[in-house]
């Protein structure tokens, strides 16, 4: 590597890339990958949360259907900003700041809706909270996988979001506890945002000691800087001296050049085109049930407590199929596993979606959530992989704002195609997605197993292993 500008800004100095992808696994991986993964639980308490104060709120506030969608879809909306220009900005301003804001911004805006004192104030500040958290997932993506050896990258990925996937049976049963009267004077509901605030401005805390990512320094030209990080790291794992590395380059403090238009140019044209599409299809098979379960259960017939009851029992399978993810993630291809769970989350779905009895309904949502973390975890990784590192953040939060965008707009088509065509109709529809999602990915989508994040990432397109076998 040269470190000249290719249009996608100054390569990662090898003495960085080789450096890290030599240190031996240790409690200092764990550590950022634990702080980074208890950020995304939050992320995942809003998006589910969604689904529980729409069904909690319908009687209190007299929701229609229009004001239960916008409610349901209000942080998406803030997250599709948020994973536009934040995403844009850790590329700039380095991983750890924007790790700091994010959560800073989540937590005040999260406390503030605690107290709206009607829908309108609600949902701008859910819309607030979800800017801040729209950079969130990919950041995490970028910068685990910019830290962790590619022999181990997707298993510690799989880790952090399992933390964060039990967002989703809290933010259920924490709802099934409290949405009932009131506690300390305050409306049940209300106590669900100050969980996510308070619990949010816990972990800013903890984070504040994370180190940039040293591959971004010196994408940025802060070699020696990054070199100072590194060997932190070897010092932290118990290597003394640092490992050797190729000299520093002659020149320092010279940021490349990271244009968003090197997405749309060879060898990234095929990545971006395929991730664009993946992300809008995904939501629907993804989000639709996570946000909506709590409705889809009220509209099979069940009342609320029964319905976020069931809904927390489904959402167990979260945090269990994202641990069981981590025992294969590493020996089953990528782009493989993505395809073969989203299959499997389309069956599932109309089982949800044809079940009447309790237990038909807790059994289909336990085997769909479980699938959908296996999915999850595999394309969180995957779609980190696929750009360089003066374009990771951009590129993947970009491509991640599309999910987000989609998720605004779910509640109200969902809502219309349930009340249209019913639990079964709805599921069906998720299943066609899902198998288009699949015809996407196998076709247009590279290997990256086991490869160095430098060579995933910049792999040509003329040799993708799909295309030579």
């Amino acid at each position: 590597m040269s470190g000249t500008d290719t249009g996608a800004g100054r390569e990662v100095w090898p003495g960085v890339a080789a450096r890290l992808d030599a240190v031996p696994v240790g409690a200092w991986h764990w550590r950022v990958t634990l702080l980074a993964g208890l950020a995304t639980f939050f992320d995942l308490y809003e998006v589910f949360l969604g689904g529980v104060l729409g069904g909690v709120l319908t009687g209190q506030w007299g929701l229609d259907k229009d004001a239960k969608a916008l409610l349901v879809g209000a942080p998406f909306f803030g997250m599709f900003a948020g994973a536009v220009f934040l995403g844009r900005a850790a590329d700039r301003f380095g991983r750890k700041p924007l790790f700091m804001v994010n959560l800073a911004g989540y937590s005040v805006s999260s406390l503030a809706a605690a107290f709206a004192p009607n829908l309108a104030t609600l949902v701008v500040l859910r819309v607030v909270a979800g800017l801040f958290l729209g950079a969130e997932l990919p950041l995490v993506d970028t910068y685990v996988s910019e830290l962790l050896p590619g022999r181990v990258r997707g298993r510690f990925v799989a880790v952090a979001y399992t933390l964060g996937f039990c967002g989703a049976p809290v933010a259920a049963l924490l709802g099934g506890q409290l949405v009932a009267g009131r506690h300390l004077w305050i409306d049940g509901w209300r106590w669900l945002l100050v969980f996510g605030g308070v619990g949010a401005a816990f972990v800013w805390v903890l984070r504040r000691s994370l180190p940039e990512s040293p591959r971004w320094l010196s994408s940025r030209g802060r070699y020696t800087d990054a070199d100072r990080v590194v060997a932190d790291v070897e010092r932290r794992a118990g290597i003394t001296p640092p490992l050797p590395s190729a000299p520093l380059p002659a020149r320092e403090g010279e940021p490349g050049s990271a244009s968003v238009r090197a997405l749309f140019r060879p060898p990234y044209l095929r990545r971006t085109v395929m991730l664009w599409i993946f992300q809008v299809l995904q939501t629907v098979g993804y989000y639709g049930f996570g946000s909506l379960a709590p409705l889809v259960l009220m509209a099979k017939g069940h009342d609320v407590v029964d319905s976020l009851t069931y809904t927390a029992l489904s959402f167990l399978g979260y945090p269990v199929g994202s641990a069981v993810s981590v025992l294969f993630i590493e020996r089953i291809e990528r782009r493989t596993l993505v395809v073969v769970s989203a299959a499997a989350i389309a069956v599932f779905g109309l089982a949800f979606g044809t079940a009447d009895s309790s237990a038909g309904i807790v059994t289909a949502g336990v085997l769909m959530t479980l699938t959908q973390n296996v999915f999850s975890n595999a394309f969180h990784v995957y779609q980190a992989e696929l750009f360089p590192t003066a374009l990771r953040g951009g590129a993947v939060g970009i491509a991640y704002s599309l999910s987000r965008l989609t998720g605004g707009v779910l509640p109200f088509v969902g809502l219309s195609v349930l009340g249209a065509f019913g639990a079964e109709g709805m599921f069906a529809g998720c299943a066609v997605l899902m198998v288009l999602l699949c015809v996407n990915v196998a076709w247009l989508g590279p290997r990256t197993n086991g490869q160095a994040l430098e060579s995933a990432a910049t792999e040509n397109e003329a040799s993708r292993s799909g295309r030579s076998g």
